[in-house]
């Protein structure tokens, strides 16, 4: 049997972690036609059923107040899926019932996921699941998600509902008499007219129309104009009586009706309750303690703080062995390759440089899972709690909060998801200050520039230099939205209300597939963008090479020493891998030979590094650049970071190989440059805090202009945040250079 499945649900009802526990490792990700939502879509098979999942946005309701709510809705009604599946959170039925009692207005055939069945019976709520099934007339089955109790008899009980083929009828519901006769008559005018009937019942267009659904109503302008606007009279006129007698407005009577009838399936011995319910409850305990409002963000300190702890101790030893490894491929290519373009090309360029990203998968990693444990436990969720009054402080909604934190708020996130996260901020100015400030945070990019500055610079106190950066990159974007909301984008802030999940205990296959999942992009990029790059960059940083005559300059400087040193020794110097034959040690003057030898020609290397494309670029920022302590190599590695932040590594990597000669005196990255005259721990901070806060990547600035509607904004945002990140650089090193 092959079928599409659609799984839907509310946001936190388990939807995402069945989703994982059906389809494992058969699943891929996209985005959803025409539109930056993400798609994901697995395969389930058992036995003789082979079903495509897809998993729709989370969503409450099928009114398109949102762009995830018009894209699930969309899904349903064009692709058409066999069956729908709705998670339904089993301690919060009530709530979760509204969304299921849309799908069948709208005529779907649609299962019930009574997910979390073991919660609801810790909190002493027992459900009578044959009786709801059959009060709704839809399949009912007890799951629990995360450790996948129910998914055979779920997908067993979907695929008998593709196999009847029968499309059930569209659920009606009576609103009231205002309501049903205006329905009653719009339902009439739609179908003499087939006005969207192939797509929708008609009564559930009537529907939209009432609840203002801007969607419908402009699909509705657009195919039949003067029917629509009947249609809008009509429901001005029912708009104007309820408002008159009953003080509300249709989209609410609607929705008092729905949980009305919701309400009086319940009440049909459906739920019956153990316990008193007035107790406090295991979530509401824990959160007592976790959301209190002193002890709440200490807690919260410890939390991130240990995860940074983790995160450097224990991925200590598997960075150290990827860094072995691709030294070791380097020292194959280096023994193996004949010297030339190419083999600059594999080990400046490709191994030095790409390799050098690629060495802090292991972090990455580390750091994703921590985040995901956090994310899956349902504490996340805390942290925006407790920051929404903060946040409302500097001009910003609360739910800027989890927009902040899917950009790398405590680490490792994208600006691209943070910046499409605040699609869910209702006011405009308050979007846009998010939008324009969440490239600001910690992302996935930049954590591999700050791990190599602090393995550099900082190695005994890594975990704190990580947490201090964090708490700089919050109090620039809160300080940066402040500013805007005071000036560019003024405007009143609106108020905050969230829904706080109940706690959860991540599966380890939930962990391992998120943490994967992140992971697994970051090595993407860095071998498809970051290796495009890094081979242009390595193009730029050896062409157009070093003149004839200043090549014959440093060869005579060389033939100089070779004759004035004696025969011996300069036998000594020639002899294979600079040894005698019997393999005991160069004499003293044949080691100072040596060095005289190769110190030539290290100031030949980055003679014509300089005399690159890309170190001229360099050098004529040097004048700029010079008062935050950026010299030109830093210089090149910051421009391509325009591109994205990884690659700042691996310039830095390409151009210090370029300019090494001696390649068993070549470390990593970091002991090159700790041991660099140039380097220190003040350039260091400076180069970390213009890293945090200059242009956020290319692919974020697209993502911005068309979020914000305009290029002039993603334009603003490269331009603002770089003059706020050299101005800081600029103080931070001046300062740090009077008082050191």
């Amino acid at each position: 049997m092959n079928a599409t499945i659609a799984l839907a649900g509310n946001p936190n009802s388990g939807k995402t972690t069945l989703f994982n526990e059906l389809t494992g490792a058969r699943q891929h990700v996209g985005n959803y036609p025409g539109v930056t939502v993400e798609k994901k879509e697995g395969t389930y098979k058992q036995d003789d059923i082979s079903l495509k999942i897809v998993d729709l946005p989370g969503t409450y309701s099928l009114t398109a107040y949102s762009l995830e709510e018009v894209v699930a809705r969309d899904f349903l009604v064009q692709e058409k899926p066999e069956t729908v599946i709705d998670i339904v959170d089993a301690s919060n039925l009530e709530r979760n019932l509204y969304l299921m009692l849309q799908f069948m207005e709208l005529g779907i055939p649609v299962c019930m996921a009574l997910n979390m069945i073991d919660v609801s019976e810790k909190r002493g709520i027992e459900i009578d699941t044959k009786k709801l099934s059959e009060l709704l007339g839809i399949p009912v089955v007890p799951t629990i998600a995360r450790t996948g109790k129910g998914k055979q008899e779920l997908m067993k009980a979907a695929a008998d509902l593709v196999g009847s083929n029968t499309k059930p009828l569209p659920l009606e519901i009576s609103y009231g008499d205002d309501i049903d006769n205006a329905l009653a008559e719009m339902e009439v005018m739609i179908t003499d007219a087939m006005f969207l009937t192939q797509t929708y019942p008609a009564r559930w267009t009537a529907l939209k129309y009432l609840e203002n659904d801007e969607q419908i109503r402009s699909i509705g302008d657009a195919k039949n104009p003067g029917l629509s606007a009947k249609l809008k009279k009509i429901t001005d006129r029912v708009s104007s009586h309820i408002s008159n007698t009953l003080n509300t407005y249709p989209e609410a009577v609607i929705a008092d009706h729905r949980y009305g009838y919701i309400r009086s399936i319940i009440r049909q011995d459906v739920i019956t309750y153990q316990q008193d319910q007035d107790r406090l409850r295991i979530s509401d305990k824990i959160d007592r303690i976790v959301t209190n409002r002193f002890a709440g963000p200490l807690l919260m300190i410890a939390i991130i703080f240990g995860l940074y702890q983790f995160t450097f101790t224990y991925s200590e030893t598997p960075v150290g062995w990827l860094e072995s490894f691709f030294g070791w491929v380097g020292g194959i290519a280096e023994t193996n390759l004949p010297d030339g373009l190419v083999k600059s090309l594999i080990i400046s360029g490709i191994i030095d440089g790409v390799g050098g990203v690629l060495g802090f998968v292991p972090l990455i990693m580390f750091m994703f899972l921590g985040i995901s444990l956090l994310e899956d436990s349902g504490y996340l969720a805390r942290v925006a709690f407790m920051l929404d009054r903060v946040f409302r402080i500097f001009g910003l909604h609360g739910s800027s909060v989890m927009a902040f934190i899917v950009s790398g708020g405590i680490a490792g996130g994208c600006a691209v998801p943070g910046v499409m996260a605040t699609r869910t901020l209702k006011s405009p100015k308050e979007r846009l200050a998010t939008l324009l400030t969440v490239p600001f945070m910690n992302c996935g990019a930049k954590l591999p520039v700050f791990v190599l500055l602090i393995a550099a610079f900082f190695a005994e106190n890594k975990a704190m230099m990580m947490f201090i950066i964090t708490l700089i990159a919050w109090g620039g974007a809160l300080l940066a939205a402040k500013f805007l909301r005071m000036t560019v984008i003024k405007g009143a802030s609106t108020p905050f209300i969230m829904e706080l999940p109940p706690y959860h205990l991540p599966t380890f296959k939930g962990l391992a597939i998120h943490t994967w999942e992140r992971t697994w992009q970051y090595i993407k990029k860095a071998g498809t963008v970051i290796l495009g790059i890094s081979i242009i960059l390595w193009a730029m940083m050896t062409f157009p090479g070093l003149p004839e005559t200043q090549t014959q300059i440093f060869e005579q400087q060389r033939q100089t020493l070779l004759s004035a040193a004696p025969s011996a020794v300069v036998a000594e110097i020639e002899a294979p891998d600079g040894k005698k034959d019997d393999e005991t040690e160069i004499s003293e003057p044949a080691q100072q030979l040596n060095d005289k030898l190769l110190a030539v020609d290290r100031v030949e290397a980055e003679t014509a590094l300089k005399h690159s494309i890309a170190g001229r670029f360099g050098t004529a920022l040097e004048g700029l650049t010079q008062f935050a302590g950026f010299d030109w190599r830093t210089n090149i590695a910051l421009v391509g970071g325009f591109a994205a932040k990884e690659v700042v590594v691996s310039t830095l990597g390409t151009a210090y190989s370029l300019g090494e000669v001696d390649p068993e005196e070549i470390g990593s990255l970091s002991d090159v440059l700790a041991n660099d005259p140039g380097w220190n721990p003040l350039v260091a901070f400076s180069l970390i805090i213009f890293t945090i806060f200059y242009a956020p990547c290319f692919v974020a600035v697209v993502c911005i202009a068309r979020e914000a509607g305009s290029w002039k904004w993603g334009a603003f945002s490269m331009v603002f945040n770089t003059v706020i990140a050299f101005i800081l650089s600029i103080t931070v090193y001046q300062i740090g250079s009077i008082i050191l």
